[in-house]
């Protein structure tokens, strides 16, 4: 999509599509328009929501209007080149299997794999951050190998614990608080991507980038203890 199709979302927000798959360029754009609106913070807008492939853009009508800011974001939107990667690379520490990664085995039987050519395969890939959403800091990746592609659950869960690895279709998650979900739990991190208490709350953000560490189980309680205490316990590292 050379032109980004422009929508109305009621009468105070619009979205900027750039695309419909899920693509590192069409993501990079979305983040370099996102960059752009807030160097030039245009008179009325309030607020701006990445996505994998659109920006949100909610702004207050008494300022502005859909035409003008539509025309603007056109404008701004030509020739935008995608913004690179953020730089940053997290290793975040996996326990997988067990009462940590309860799907494991079946999707393992379900691909033909031996659980521990899922976890090789599932902390074998760099994954990106493509958006923050559905919950605080709930991290939507992209890169998951696609031999584990696996559609979702047809009985989703009440709830599933914070902090859970999951897959779902051909994406990947890290998650953030205790949630329903119909993904599969591959692990769990004792990261707490979301920590309102910390500055900044959110530990992941849109262009990131993470891989997996698998970490034994007799290592959870002194991670958890830590994360608990304060320690990001995700290390940030170069690519």
């Amino acid at each position: 999509m050379q032109t980004p199709r422009i929508l109305a979302c009621g009468d105070s927000a619009l979205s900027v599509e750039f695309g419909e798959t899920i693509d590192p360029d069409i993501n990079g754009k979305v983040l370099a328009l996102d960059d752009a609106l807030r160097m030039r913070s245009p008179a009325g807008l309030l607020e701006t929501v990445p996505t994998y492939r659109s920006l949100l853009v909610q702004f207050d009508p008494t300022l502005t209007d859909y035409d003008a800011l539509a025309a603007l974001l056109t404008a701004e939107a030509q020739g935008l080149a995608p913004r690179a990667s953020t730089g940053r690379r997290w290793r975040i520490p996996v326990v997988y299997g067990g009462e940590y990664g309860i799907d494991l085995e079946d999707v393992a039987e379900r691909h033909g794999l031996t659980p521990r050519q899922v976890i090789d395969r599932h902390a074998g890939a760099v994954y990106r951050v493509y958006m923050i959403g559905f919950l605080p800091g709930f991290a939507y990746l992209g890169g998951l190998d696609p031999t584990l592609a696996t559609p979702r659950r047809t009985q989703p869960r009440a709830k599933i614990p914070s902090g859970s690895i999951i897959i779902g279709g051909a994406q990947a998650a890290v998650g953030s608080i205790e949630c329903p979900s119909g993904w599969h739990i591959l692990g769990r991190t004792p990261v707490r991507s979301y920590a309102p208490e910390r500055d900044p709350a959110f530990l992941l953000g849109a262009g990131d980038e993470v891989v997996f560490e698998p970490v034994d189980t007799s290592r959870w309680d002194m991670l958890d203890r830590e994360a608990q205490a304060g320690g990001v316990v995700a290390e940030e590292i170069r690519p």
